[in-house]
């Protein structure tokens, strides 16, 4: 499994985010990287509150949170947000994130489809009822991050996990749209897999929360924020083709739909 990226695709206004906390990425033992993509934990000390916005992968996050102005540290799992992920941040605070691969949640959490979870956060507790506020506390007050990434693996190597290769098709299967640009309608993306369209969706729906067409749909626009974010005087209409979109207006109005803003405003914004 590849190590932990260090893009910051989806992360809407990237340095803005990262001048106000320090965001850190780390490898989980080897034996969860099957499904566990990597971990992330943000600490901030604001003067002033600060709205984060996300784009969100098709992926189930499980966090560690702990506002330290506001309570005592608690757990959660976040399914997959459909739209803009917002979340803010006050005072001082830190979370300890779990991010799974898409697909990768499911042999965690083998009795329901992982589109159960699709659009909703609750307490981790509901899901795994080792994930106790004892467990969260013991977490995220652990002194660096050698202890919280030790502390993580002890918890999720705690849990029972069946190996499953539907998961793994699953994960493969998103890994193939979000890299292969040429792949942009999902008829012949099931038939290259040798699936029918109905089964591509039933895999997707219960494996990785969310349709194969949203995925697809979803990376493009994670691509073209990124390079709105960080590249001068992008051709929209080259990119839109580059993309798959039929033309430059439905791009637009799919990143203005996702992230609030056109592209060009967004991109004069980020310079």
């Amino acid at each position: 499994m590849a190590a932990p990226r260090h893009d910051t695709r989806g992360i809407v206004d990237p340095s803005g985010l990262l001048s106000r906390v320090r965001f850190r990425r780390h490898e989980p033992a080897e034996p969860l990287r099957r499904y566990i993509e990597w971990y992330w934990l943000i600490d901030w000390d604001l003067p002033e509150p600060y709205a984060s916005h996300i784009v969100p992968h098709p992926a189930v996050n499980l966090t560690f949170q702990w506002d330290e102005d506001e309570g005592a540290p608690y757990s959660e799992v976040t399914g997959v947000a459909l739209g803009l992920y917002t979340r803010k941040l006050t005072g001082r605070g830190r979370v300890c994130g779990v991010k799974f691969r898409p697909g990768g949640f499911r042999p965690y959490a083998p009795d329901a489809p992982v589109s159960r979870w699709t659009g909703v956060a609750l307490p981790a507790e509901d899901v795994f009822p080792q994930a106790t506020a004892d467990t969260a506390r013991a977490i995220v007050t652990r002194a660096d991050d050698h202890a919280k990434v030790a502390a993580l693996d002890t918890f999720l190597l705690s849990l029972p996990c069946a190996p499953d290769p539907q998961a793994d098709l699953a994960t493969a299967l998103v890994q193939r749209i979000r890299t292969d640009r040429t792949v942009r309608r999902v008829g012949d993306f099931a038939r290259a897999q040798g699936l029918s369209v109905r089964a591509l969706q039933r895999l997707f729906s219960a494996y990785v929360g969310v349709s194969p067409k949203w995925c697809i749909l979803r990376y493009r626009i994670h691509e073209a924020l990124e390079l709105a974010g960080t590249k001068q005087d992008v051709d929209w209409a080259i990119l839109a083709t580059d993309l798959g979109y039929a033309d430059q207006a439905h791009l637009v109005r799919d990143f203005t739909a996702t992230v609030g803003v056109p592209p060009t405003a967004y991109a004069q914004g980020a310079q």
